[in-house]
């Protein structure tokens, strides 16, 4: 409760010194009578802005329609002050309230999701001559009773077992039974046959079905109301994932206190041989990078993906950080124009991209789901689709009984108790010197126009790593067979990275356009690894972006104003890359060896630059993917301005982004009793390794990337924006 009421109290606080600011603010720019310290009247120079923006999605994966995805209302307030003594004082104060969680709250807010565990379903991936069920409600996969009996073929009884609890009757080579390890009573299995009050079947959805359709991989059910109304599979992320309604609904109010945008002062002290030392102080942004949508060197401050995906400028979407910065500008040289070297150091507690929570309208990779569904998983276990093997080729499923031998070739829905899969605990740095982050850059003018910087930087990486953990003791006996791996477990991680890079831009007078070059190198970056046995592996990693402006009369949208066409090539190459071929399908690293991403705008200026149409779009060329956001923006006064548009997906080859999920690499029999890859993660000897057993649950999602992931979310929006 006192947590609970420290939020709303610092909710309405802000609110109102919003509201303040707005109504005082013609006060402030008419005010002369604050004074400096060398008595020249200084006053506040204020602008305020309020804008709404509302937006309506169409139909998802599952066919329905979305509707209302935003309404969401800002004000913000920009101040800026010189203090005396050279001191100079800015702020940018910024307050949000989006009412798309009550006012569409089916999708989005306390009712979202499903209303009883039948509305969920999760496959089995069977032989249509098998006679089992295709689908499960939540809670009906296999477990250790008969209350999964109406799986059975037809005419297939079920099997007394141990201990006298009755066990699905399906047997492997007749010696042993699915949900059951051999020689261990049924009680000392972990599987279970239902879920109690604490897992109930509401508010749930099946993880990836917004984007995609029903598939073979390891999908489970997800959370999906906000945590105050629903808590289950609610984790602090690094700053986002653990979020009540009213925090959703305006989250600058938050611990972090993000409604202040900025907050800094700043000052240029002469130094005695003529050259500047410039300081900035306070929670701020740090612009590094030259390129747009995509970041490159660009990293020093956490990204808040939620708003809007990766669809919104970055200065609106770049999460502030208490940092420190001094540049020294030294002035000019024989080769140079202007030389400069600064550094950055961001005392803050660490903050990861907010890459949105599940059950929101903007989940960057559907990243937020994938993980409240591993982390309830881990604390109340669930169904999971097409897990159990009747193992295909030399192990023969038979008959209970001693019947002939059924077909084969199936995974099953399976019912995991509580700490057996899923997200353990997320290990969020703590706040320490050590894990603070510290960057420089060395920049310059040449005589000849050329701008150029070169910069290194240590940070924690602002996306997670999951990592494998060690299993303290078998979660079935208390033997311990190979201790590398907890079935698909893992802890949440956000390794140290180093990165070196620079950038550089010219104009090229005979081509008329002007070229923007950016390139970074970054080493402790760690990716999902479905060969390595803790599921992840640090590689080296090259990012590099080549962006060219051209201004350019195009007839058709104005002949007396030139239309700005900017494009830009994004570039990702990982070192070491690990990708092989098994019996099933491809296993190793899901992210892409080497992948582009290709933008163009198109933006013109008509009837005085009053209106503005504009086109942009993206390619991602490895996914297949792509995105395009027609858009006209209309200033009917200096003050006020309307923006329409849409932002529309597609894809070419869904299947491209089906991925090994290890449901083969974990240790544990019958689950990996595939053929000469039997037991144990990454066996020695002939045929070693995981079989490639694939879907698009979980990894098919870094395959996907954030365009593909966002197939589904289709748009129209107006966007209406007035400053005061």
């Amino acid at each position: 409760m006192k947590r609970k009421s420290r939020l709303e109290h610092r909710r309405i606080v802000g609110f109102m010194a919003l509201a303040l600011a707005a109504m005082g603010a013609t006060a402030v720019h008419g005010r002369s009578n604050d004074v400096s310290a060398d008595g020249q009247a200084e006053p506040w120079k204020v602008d305020v802005y309020y804008e709404n923006d509302t937006r309506y999605r169409g139909k998802d994966a599952t066919g329905k329609k979305v509707g209302l995805s935003k309404f969401r209302n800002t004000i913000q307030v920009e101040a800026d002050r010189k203090m005396g003594d050279g001191w100079a004082f800015h702020g940018v104060f910024r307050g949000t309230y989006d009412g798309v969680y009550r006012m569409n709250k089916d999708q989005f807010g306390e009712d979202a999701g499903s209303q009883s565990a039948a509305d969920v379903r999760f496959r089995n991936t069977v032989s249509q001559s098998m006679g089992l069920a295709s689908t499960v409600p939540f809670g009906g996969g296999l477990g250790k009773t008969t209350s999964n009996e109406a799986l059975l073929p037809a005419g297939v009884p079920a099997v007394a077992g141990f201990g006298g609890d009755a066990l699905v009757g399906l047997v492997y080579q007749g010696a042993f039974n699915v949900g059951l390890i051999p020689g261990v009573p049924p009680a000392n299995t972990a599987f279970v046959d239902s879920y109690g009050a604490n897992n109930p079947g509401t508010g749930l959805r099946v993880v990836g079905d917004r984007w995609h359709p029903a598939d073979n991989g390891v999908s489970f059910a997800v959370p999906v109301r906000p945590c105050d109304t629903d808590s289950r599979g609610c984790r602090d992320f690094g700053g986002y994932g653990d979020r009540k309604l009213s925090e959703l609904e305006s989250p600058e109010f938050n611990e972090r206190l993000d409604f202040l945008r900025e907050v800094y002062v700043k000052k240029t002290f002469t130094l005695a041989d003529g050259s500047d030392l410039f300081l900035k102080l306070g929670k701020q942004q740090v612009v590094w990078g030259r390129t747009d949508l995509f970041r490159v060197l660009d990293v020093i401050n956490p990204v808040d993906y939620s708003r809007n995906n990766i669809y919104d400028e970055l200065q609106d979407i770049r999460i502030p950080m208490w940092i420190a910065q001094a540049e020294w500008r030294m002035g000019a040289s024989e080769s140079m124009q202007e030389r400069n070297f600064s550094v950055v150091w961001n005392f803050d507690k660490f903050r990861a991209n907010n890459l949105g929570q599940c059950g929101t309208p903007n989940v960057a990779l559907d990243a937020g789901c994938f993980f409240r569904g591993m982390a309830n998983l881990w604390d109340n276990g669930g169904t999971v689709a097409n897990f159990a093997h009747l193992s295909t080729g030399t192990t023969q499923l038979v008959q209970a009984g001693g019947g002939p031998a059924l077909p084969t070739d199936a995974y099953l829905a399976t019912n995991f108790g509580p700490g057996q899969i899923g997200i353990r605990d997320v290990r969020l740095p703590d706040w320490r010197f050590s894990n603070t982050q510290i960057g420089a850059k060395y920049e310059g003018v040449t005589q000849g126009g050329l701008s150029f910087s070169l910069n290194a930087l240590h940070y924690r990486s602002q996306l997670p790593s999951l990592h494998a953990f060690n299993s303290a003791q078998n979660p079935f006996t208390s033997q311990n067979p190979d201790p590398t791996t907890h079935l698909i477990a893992f802890d949440m991680h956000f390794p140290k990275v180093n990165l070196l890079g620079g950038s550089m831009d010219f104009q090229s007078e005979a081509l008329g356009a002007a070229f923007r070059l950016e390139g970074a190198m970054s080493w402790g970056e760690e990716f999902a690894n479905t060969a390595r046995p803790e599921l992840y592996s640090r590689n080296k990693v090259w990012r590099s972006v080549i962006g060219i402006d051209r201004p350019t009369f195009v007839p058709f949208i104005s002949t007396s104003r030139t239309t700005l066409i900017s494009a830009q090539l994004f570039y990702q190459h990982i070192f070491d890359h690990e990708e092989y071929s098994g019996p099933l399908g491809r296993y190793g690293m899901p992210d892409w060896k080497n992948n582009v991403i290709g933008t163009l705008l198109i933006k013109g200026f008509i009837m005085n630059d009053r209106v503005s149409p504009q086109l942009i779009m993206a390619r991602d060329f490895k996914a297949k993917a792509w995105v395009a956001s027609p858009q006209v923006e209309w200033s009917f006064t200096d003050d006020f301005k309307v923006t329409v548009g849409a932002n529309v997906k597609g894809k070419s080859d869904i299947g491209a982004w089906s991925w090994s999920d290890c449901r083969d690499c974990n240790p544990y029999a019958p689950y990996t009793q595939y053929d000469q890859h039997a037991q144990g993660l990454m066996p020695t000897g002939a045929g070693a390794g995981p079989l490639g057993l694939a879907g698009l649950e979980p990894l098919g999602r870094f395959r996907a990337g954030p365009i593909g992931a966002a197939n589904k979310e289709n748009e129209i929006y107006v966007t209406l924006r007035y400053q005061f």
